[in-house]
């Protein structure tokens, strides 16, 4: 039998992993997110464009989080505010789920 405190600290060892990951994109739609990305993103972040290609894999699960919490666009901040909050998300959920270090890593196609 565990002690108590064992068990309570195994607990807070648990909540905090589950909340680790509870920042990484949540709740967006992956595929709106793709459709978004290439109609909004890919224009600009192609091979050969001057904002340079960018793809899901070119960064990891924890670079894309950290780009979207900093809501911050190097290139065209403009285009990047226009974006509503859910298709924000949506981008962030493709991007998140096909990164580098995930389980299915992509280009966009």
């Amino acid at each position: 039998m565990m002690k108590p405190i064992i068990k309570i600290g195994a607990c807070i060892v648990l909540a905090f992993s589950l909340g680790a990951q509870a920042y990484a994109a949540d709740g967006g739609n992956p595929k709106k997110g793709k459709h978004l990305y290439k109609k909004e993103c890919k224009s600009c972040h192609s091979k050969g464009d001057n904002a340079g290609e960018l793809t899901p894999m070119s960064k990891t699960m924890s670079q894309w989080d950290r780009f979207f919490k900093r809501m911050k666009h190097k290139g065209d901040q403009e285009a990047f505010d226009a974006l509503s909050e859910k298709d924000l998300k949506d981008i962030h959920q493709f991007l998140y789920d096909h990164a580098a270090d995930s389980d299915q890593p992509q280009t966009c196609g």
